[in-house]
């Protein structure tokens, strides 16, 4: 703890308020909000924490304050700070994917679609619905059974639908508007949960149809009520009263929070939404931010009403929404609130225990593979591999692989200056030397073990660059293939000898995820190199072509063969001088004659 923030501690106030870190940079890395900023506050540099909350603690090197007259105030205001500076700290809703909903537009003549988001428009929304397929069903089936204008942009002359009876024809008729507005509020009623009043209004038109033999209307009247009941079986109905409300649950365990959420429309529970973050606070305040988020996304309509379990303060969320908020006490409702904790609880106890398991794959196999080899487990390793296109363009790659997984931004490619062709032990030596100069020149963290693509020879080469020239005391291993070029073997010691491990261990398999990963970045940068080695080759010898024309050629032709083909006129046409062009074609035409 700097002097900076024991000074500000000591004269923090006894009001409500928002608190916001900073780093070293300055930067905004968390907001909170506090009852009481004074114990708030002090508590992140009192006492121990885990290691989420220590690696936040471990980077404040400031904080500042604002003191609002209320707890409701203060949650607000940190919603809005959270919104306007968006510190990397703070909840991050991990699940962020938009649900469908039906949609009426406010237009003259109104039209059905189904949509993902929700705008200003004085329309209609109805939804979310569990997925784009039953929002579309359900559209389509109301595009049948209500003959409203389907067309984007009214056409100058009646289309299909008309023919077919699903449209009135607005683009070259005159339709009275209250048919558009008794339309639209039989589709609200049923959007809004009046399945049962359309069946029943079908089926007597349904059996008027038959006593009429109008077969083929009865017929469609009653393909009609036959996709009303798919769509009213989709859902299991849990509440009789027919509302609209989300149902809030959420669980703690090792420093993290899972919420989940039940969409419940027209009584059915349609969805869930999931999110777990890490906290650094107590669970209820953490979770009074995380739904006054959820609701701040433009993707999330408040419900007529919101359940939330116990030891949350209903009250201050009603406030800060708008919307009635209710800890139930007892039966379904009771019981809805309880399903949503439970499968919270499930989801974050399934985290830890993935987790758990991508441990013993990762860092239980660093450890595997240092026990095999007798070293400190290699926590850090740095494997290299070096490549060429028989004998052209050669190169050499490096790969890092942390707590056994590939941390693809600290990878290095290199182009080999000094060592001659076809030559991997000179190449394999320049590289470490490149290598381990700048990492001792720039004071970069040191590889708990480096793992050389290739045999003895090599391994011997990187040792003694290491020790002799830089003195450095670092475990080097070699990974040598089988005629299949898959891992065969490990190498390992002074001087290299096999060491056995088994195929099926961890371990083993930690080591061919790094000699593939090495191997497949060596092999890319290869290509990439005998690429851009090519295009130089043919277009660099052109006099006038340099760097900017020959990447307009390019981007005009799309390849050298194409400029090879073109003739004076079509590269006047791609923008290229005179002089240039004339160039250009005389360079390809003397080759050419040349080869023959």
């Amino acid at each position: 703890m700097n002097e900076t923030i024991k000074n500000k501690l000591a004269i923090l106030p006894d009001e409500p308020g928002c608190y916001l870190m900073k780093d070293r940079q300055g930067t905004i890395i968390y907001v909170g909000k506090a009852k009481i900023l004074k114990n708030r506050v002090r508590s992140y540099f009192t006492g121990s924490h885990n290691g989420k909350t220590a690696r936040l603690v471990s980077e404040i090197e400031d904080f500042e304050y604002i003191i609002t007259s209320s707890d409701l105030e203060a949650l607000i205001l940190e919603l809005n700070l959270i919104k306007l500076h968006d510190p990397k700290y703070n909840v991050l809703l991990t699940d962020d994917k938009t649900y469908p909903y039906i949609k009426i537009t406010n237009e003259k003549y109104p039209r059905i679609i189904t949509t993902r988001k929700i705008k200003k428009d004085k329309a209609r929304y109805f939804g979310p619905y569990p997925n784009a397929f039953a929002a579309n069903e359900t559209r389509k089936m109301l595009d049948r059974i209500y003959p409203l204008r389907k067309c984007t942009h009214l056409p100058n002359q009646v289309c299909l639908y008309y023919h077919m009876g699903q449209c009135l024809a607005p683009c070259v008729k005159d339709i009275d508007k209250q048919v558009y507005d008794d339309m639209i509020e039989e589709i609200a009623k049923f959007l809004s949960g009046g399945y049962e009043d359309m069946k029943k209004e079908l089926e007597a038109k349904m059996l008027e149809a038959a006593e009429k033999l109008e077969f083929e209307r009865a017929k469609e009247l009653r393909d009609q009520i036959a996709h009303i009941e798919t769509v009213m079986q989709k859902q299991k109905i849990v509440t009789g009263d027919l509302s609209n409300r989300d149902v809030f649950g959420y669980a703690v365990e090792k420093g993290w929070m899972c919420v989940q959420v039940f969409f419940v429309r027209q009584g059915k529970l349609i969805e869930r939404d999931v999110s777990i973050f890490p906290i650094y606070r107590d669970p209820e305040e953490e979770f009074l931010t995380y739904v006054g988020r959820f609701y701040s996304s433009p993707q999330h309509l408040k419900p007529k009403e919101i359940f939330i379990p116990n030891n949350i303060d209903e009250a201050l969320l009603e406030k800060l929404l708008d919307v009635k908020v209710i800890i139930p006490k007892r039966g379904q409702k009771r019981e809805l609130v309880e399903m949503a904790t439970k499968n919270a609880q499930i989801a974050i106890h399934e985290k830890f225990q993935l987790i758990e398991r991508q441990e013993e794959r990762t860092i239980g196999a660093c450890e595997a593979l240092g026990d095999a080899l007798n070293i400190s487990t290699p926590f850090r390793i740095e494997a290299f591999d070096n490549s060429h296109m028989h004998g052209a363009d050669p190169v050499s790659a490096m790969v890092v692989f942390i707590d056994g997984k590939p941390a693809k931004k600290e990878y290095r490619k290199y182009k080999t200056r000094e060592a001659a062709k076809h030559d991997d032990y000179g190449a394999m030596e320049e590289v470490i030397r490149r290598r381990y100069t700048r990492v001792l020149k720039d004071n970069l963290p040191l590889p708990d073990l480096i793992i050389i693509d290739g045999g003895k020879g090599q391994m011997e080469v990187a040792r003694s660059v290491l020790q002799n020239e830089l003195g450095l005391v670092i475990p080097i291993a070699g990974l040598a293939k089988d005629e299949k070029h898959n891992t065969s073997q490990l190498l390992f010691g002074e001087p290299p000898i096999p060491v056995e491990m088994k195929r099926t261990s961890d371990g083993f398999y930690l080591l061919q995820r790094i000699q593939d990963e090495v191997h497949r970045f060596a092999i890319t940068f290869l290509r990439q190199q005998h690429q851009t080695n090519a295009i130089q080759s043919v277009l660099d010898q052109i006099e006038g072509v340099g760097p900017k024309r020959k990447q307009q050629l390019l981007k005009h032709f799309g390849s050298v063969k194409k400029v090879r083909e073109a003739s004076i006129d079509q590269l006047l046409e791609a923008g290229i001088p005179q002089k240039q062009a004339y160039n250009i074609h005389q360079h390809f035409r003397k080759n050419e004659l040349k080869n023959e």
